[in-house]
């Protein structure tokens, strides 16, 4: 098997199927320096003389291991051989608390959010090893289909508000206006890991080895070493993944039809979900619980769903009439109909600038006004009780609360969604309403 040519052709075949016939000019290439990261980063270049492609280099150091810096300068000088400009970009904002490689991770994603301009699409390399690594890891937790479905060619990484570009002398330009964010694109997820060792090894190019990626203390390290026990080798693994996959578009696509059919927008408010209470509970668990922690992962603007067994715990309170918070929202079941809002206590207040729209919530964009001090924030119980409810009976209070107001102190000066005050702009995102197409793109 001549690795060094089938490989250059099989990462071509995938370029072409991912974002093919008509390329691109700019394209964004993640390299951490590992043997993975190295090998798409001299398979990307000889892609890109052949199509033209510019290709602009970033590296993310995360400055949790004292080589990183020196990492950093290994893929810097390599992009330089290559003619090809390069980005460092330090992360420093680890605390000690939480999962490190999950804080890692997001802050990696909002590095390069800040750093991508024209580049709408950016290459990791993840593999088939990672595929299978994943499973096992998930399996090992109790995932149903979502956990255990394998990861998607391309992954949108959306941006909440106003990007604050980092400018860089090597950095791509960035278009005016910016771009909302961009597409994570994976085109090693057939490769194994061997297969790319092979061609690093024969090409002579240069790589480090994470020492983390022998620590045990890490499950990715023990999932790892189960591979090849048992019949549960790479090629296994990464087809069941597969096969999730197709699983999981198949319920999502079931619960985008259901949703379309059970949502009520009359009965709640901006940023709000209502759901026919009777159609809800006619319908399969399955797609209950996907519909519920789609709601919920859209209005609180969360990454991850809820932990299952608290899924499913809202679920029955909700079926059964009582009100329950979780993963940043309130479920609020009312008539026929199940309401589910921000959990207004969960918001944080922000200062509303005279000169820039202010974000509220990952969700609203508010528009300046002539004022200074004012700052926006849920409308809460003390906003209630400031104004008269134009909809008794139709919204519960504990969805109201959960609107955007205008705030001077402790006196309220607006909150448009409940018709009171005058009338400030304060929108909400698109994407933020639109549960069906939200649960097809979760």
């Amino acid at each position: 098997m001549h690795l060094k040519q089938d490989l250059p052709q099989q990462f071509a075949d995938r370029m072409g199927q991912m974002i093919g016939p008509d390329f691109p000019s700019d394209l964004g290439v993640s390299v951490s320096g590992g043997g993975d990261s190295m090998a798409m980063l001299h398979l990307a270049a000889g892609w890109a003389r052949v199509y033209g492609v510019r290709l602009w280099v970033v590296t993310v150091d995360h400055g949790l291991r004292d080589a990183s810096a020196a990492e950093a300068v290994m893929v810097a000088a390599e992009c330089a051989a290559l003619g090809l400009p390069h980005n460092t970009l330090r992360w420093t904002g680890w605390d000690g608390r939480g999962n490190v490689q999950d804080a890692a991770r997001m802050a990696r994603r909002d590095l390069i959010g800040r750093w991508h301009g024209v580049c709408r699409h950016v290459l990791m390399g993840h593999t088939r090893d990672d595929q299978a690594e994943t499973l096992l890891m998930r399996l090992a937790r109790g995932s149903g289909v979502d956990g255990l479905a394998a990861m998607a060619d391309a992954t949108r990484v959306a941006q909440a508000g106003p990007v604050v570009p980092v400018i860089t002398p090597q950095g791509p330009p960035w278009p005016d206006p910016p771009p909302q964010g961009f597409d994570i694109l994976r085109p090693l997820l057939d490769t194994d890991r061997a297969a790319l060792r092979h061609y690093l090894t024969t090409l002579h190019i240069p790589f480090v080895d994470d020492p983390s990626n022998d620590d045990p203390t890490y499950a990715r390290v023990r999932m790892r070493r189960l591979i090849g026990v048992e019949g549960l080798e790479v090629a296994t693994l990464s087809a069941t993944a597969r096969r999730m996959a197709r699983a999981q578009t198949a319920l999502r696509r079931r619960a985008h039809d259901v949703a379309r059919d059970l949502m009520r927008p009359d009965h709640t408010a901006p940023g709000a979900v209502a759901l026919d209470r009777d159609g809800f509970a006619a319908i399969e668990e399955e797609t209950q619980l996907r519909l519920l922690a789609g709601a919920l992962q859209m209005v609180a603007t969360a990454t991850y769903r809820p932990r299952a067994d608290a899924l499913e715990s809202a679920l029955n309170r909700a079926l059964g009439g009582g009100t329950t918070t979780l993963h940043g929202t309130i479920i609020v079941p009312k008539g026929n109909v199940i309401h589910i809002a921000r959990e207004a206590a969960r918001t944080v207040a922000v200062d509303l600038p005279m000169d820039a729209p202010a974000i509220w919530d990952h969700r609203w964009h508010i528009l300046p006004c002539d004022r200074k001090g004012l700052t926006v924030a849920a409308l809460g119980e003390a906003g209630l009780v400031q104004i008269k409810d134009r909809r008794p009976g139709t919204v519960p209070r504990a969805v109201l609360a959960s609107l955007p107001a205008l705030w001077d102190g402790g006196d309220l000066l607006a909150c448009p969604s409940a018709d009171f005050g005058p009338d400030i702009r304060m929108t909400l995102r698109p994407e933020a309403g639109n549960l069906p197409d939200y649960l097809l793109a979760h």
